[in-house]
């Protein structure tokens, strides 16, 4: 199986570990971000990696080269300008691409900064069995910018602070000034404070309104290279937006629920401390 981890950012949150380093090379208990997830991807039968890298570049190649690429195979995928997660995978897309006998197999997209015990195993399966495009590990936690899915799973919008996006419309949704003729996504003032799994509403086809339920995305992907190809968007660009249009045009786009599993973001000092007590893996 092959996947891509995504470790070009700036890591602006974790300064100053990343003032002379990436991200990927911050410690977790002594293993680097990018060892434990290598090293966790394996053990769900991942042999082949593609890393998209940035912010001090050299050292994660150097890295790579001096632990023989942790017994995997591994590509590097440099980005001069950071591309944003599809920008950065459309800009990998040969590496999954490139034997057209495993066009079929789903490959994993993973944040080199989350760290979690999800089943991704469970996941693949659930992937391949509905025949889904993308796959989403999402979860019922508080988040600024809940992904928002119908009662089949299917992405159908997006909630940001100041403006609800929806699956079915070309462009977001503001805040209208008179009520619209539906209920859409409900805004708060403070969307950290909010429920994520709190009920939010779209326009069905027929114009009567559908109750979506709001998720935490949690930076895990599994994907079908199919979507390689529909990813129209060019240069610098978010998978969310993609994700989104694509699910306007009917491609599955679902939900893995992982409210069961250990999962936390490692993007500041105070979360890697944290997840050191917690010793999840």
């Amino acid at each position: 199986m092959k996947a891509m981890i995504l470790a070009a950012g700036l890591g602006t949150r974790l300064k100053p570990l990343t003032d002379t380093r990436p991200k990927a090379l911050v410690e977790l208990s002594g293993r680097t971000l990018l060892e434990i997830t290598l090293t966790r991807l394996r053990t769900f039968g991942v042999t082949e990696v593609i890393v998209n890298v940035h912010h001090f570049a050299g050292m994660v190649i150097d890295y790579l080269q001096s632990h023989e690429n942790f017994g995997m195979r591994i590509e590097v995928s440099r980005e001069e300008v950071l591309l944003d997660t599809g920008g950065g995978l459309k800009k990998a897309s040969w590496f999954f691409l490139e034997d057209s006998s495993r066009l079929d197999e789903a490959f994993l997209l993973h944040n080199v900064d989350v760290i979690s015990n999800i089943d991704l195993r469970a996941m693949l399966q659930f992937h391949v069995d509905s025949h889904a495009l993308a796959t989403l590990a999402v979860q019922s936690r508080k988040t600024s910018r809940p992904l928002l899915f119908n009662d089949q799973g299917q992405l159908r919008g997006r909630r940001i602070e100041g403006y609800s996006s929806l699956a079915n419309r070309q462009s977001p949704l503001p805040q209208a000034p008179e009520p619209p003729p539906f209920e859409p996504a409900q805004i708060t003032a403070n969307c950290h404070s909010e429920r994520s799994a709190e009920p939010a509403f779209s326009v069905s086809p027929a114009g009567h309104s559908n109750k979506l339920q709001a998720f935490a995305f949690s930076g895990i992907h599994i994907i079908s290279p199919r979507l390689l190809p529909l990813l129209t968007e060019e240069g610098v660009f978010p998978i969310i937006p993609s994700y989104l249009r694509l699910s306007a045009q009917s491609q599955k786009i679902l939900a893995f629920h992982a409210d069961n599993y250990y999962w936390r973001d490692l993007g500041r000092p105070a979360d890697l401390a944290q997840a050191a007590l917690d010793a999840p893996l």
